[in-house]
């Protein structure tokens, strides 16, 4: 092996390492000694590869954003359930952490969640009339699967960050999209009474 390619799979070791460290123990508390230590290299390799932690969290939120949209090549995941692994779960904790660690890195990524989700709204047939909001309001709660974690795992007795444990959420994710909860009649009431209050057309 030439010493690029060896370069390359420390790289990618490196990544991997802080992936699953910064998803269980935030950005803040996993150290670069601990993560070159789990990648099997030194903390100077780590900082030729990546400069610093913040260049080395850069590279991870560029690589599961990427893994993850390209896996399901839509909004929501309920498609690509096939694409369920152990990995992906992985991925997906840490790109949640790095969301809601406060930063602005961690802004900037859901911002980016939500242009995406944009995007994608704009390809369905769904209605609304802030579609923005829609998406934003999705993202809130497909993340609190996520930080909700030990509280959902608790009532179902079952760990959900495991794929049996996540399968479960998912079906119970699927009844509830598939379901309306309430009526046709019931959103307009709803909207009407909104537009009562805000003085705004929320049709």
């Amino acid at each position: 092996m030439s010493s690029s390619a060896s370069d390359l799979t420390a790289r990618a070791r490196i990544r991997d390492a802080a992936i699953v460290l910064f998803g269980e123990r935030g950005i803040d508390q996993a150290t670069i000694r601990e993560i070159a230590q789990a990648a099997e290299v030194s903390s100077g390799l780590l900082r030729h590869h990546f400069g610093s932690k913040e260049g080395l969290r850069d590279a991870c939120d560029e690589y599961a954003m990427g893994e993850l949209t390209g896996l399901s090549g839509r909004f929501t995941t309920l498609g690509a359930l096939d694409g369920l692994t152990p990995r992906v779960l992985v991925l997906q904790r840490y790109l949640i952490r790095s969301t809601l660690d406060g930063s602005p890195t961690g802004n900037a990524m859901f911002d980016r969640m939500v242009d995406y989700g944009e995007k994608w709204f704009a390809t369905t047939d769904l209605k609304s009339a802030d579609p923005r909001a829609f998406v934003a309001v999705l993202s809130a709660m497909k993340m609190s699967l996520f930080t909700m974690r030990d509280q959902l795992s608790r009532a179902l007795g079952t760990d959900v960050g495991e794929p049996d444990g996540w399968a479960r959420m998912l079906r119970a994710s699927l009844d509830i999209f598939a379901t309306p909860l309430i009526s046709p009649e019931q959103a307009a009431q709803a909207h009407a009474a909104l537009e009562r209050i805000t003085g705004e057309d929320t049709s």
